[in-house]
């Protein structure tokens, strides 16, 4: 039985990923998880699936970060980005990080079909208008290399960095973490000597320059009242 995982925060879209993934396949079992963490535990709890389909604006991890915790944690899990922003460098940045494909919000119930069949049958998802991504040689400019020192990180370094984005303290981190104070404070160091920075206001920049919904520009996204799957 194929097994699939959907990691969206928002009900509509949840729903009609579940639609979309039972008409392509009927049998499978779906599970749903609505954050980065939730679905950390389930993939724990209930063994592994055959494909993970991630919102990239969940609640506990915006843009890169959600990629890379879930890679590190399970790499043999092929993961698919459903997402509202089409843009070239957040798809791009996508790749970079190993996803296996990249479907538009605003896709038909039979292009999504079609896209997963194509990633369960080992081949790489995207638009057709930005195909030619898959195969192209991307230039290894500044947000790349960053986004690469990114990978470095452990997947408890990577919830660190993303309560800094959040402006948390190190007293905040501690107390959501349940770890000690100065375990954050050894955290936050081992972070900026991987990313190469000398501040926690310096990681916060390089991050806004590769994190998706600031490449996309405020306003960006479309609206998510209304799913079109």
């Amino acid at each position: 039985m194929t097994r699939f995982l959907i990691v969206e925060d928002h009900p509509l879209f949840g729903e009609a990923l579940e639609g979309a993934l039972q008409m392509a396949t009927p049998e499978a079992d779906i599970l749903q998880a609505t954050s980065i963490e939730g679905a950390l535990g389930l993939l724990s709890s209930t063994g592994p699936v055959d494909l993970i389909l991630l919102d990239l604006l969940v609640p506990d991890a915006t843009g890169p970060s959600g990629i890379i915790r879930i890679r590190k944690a399970f790499p043999r899990i092929p993961v698919v980005i459903v997402s509202g922003y089409e843009d070239s460098q957040i798809i791009s940045s996508a790749l970079s990080l190993g996803v296996s494909g990249y479907i538009l919000k605003s896709a038909s119930k039979q292009e999504l079909a079609q896209s997963v069949g194509e990633v369960l049958r080992g081949s790489i998802c995207l638009p057709q208008a930005y195909r030619a991504l898959a195969y192209s040689q991307r230039s290894a400019g500044p947000a790349q290399e960053f986004l690469k020192r990114l990978t470095d990180l452990t997947s408890q370094q990577l919830r660190v960095l993303e309560m800094i984005k959040r402006g948390l303290q190190n007293k905040q981190i501690a107390y959501e973490l349940k770890i000690s104070e100065t375990t954050v404070k050894v955290h936050v160091s081992d972070i900026l000597r991987k990313l190469n920075v000398l501040s926690r206001t310096k990681a916060i920049v390089e991050m806004s320059k590769i994190d998706f919904t600031a490449l996309a520009g405020q306003g960006a996204a479309p609206k998510r009242e209304q799913p079109d799957l």
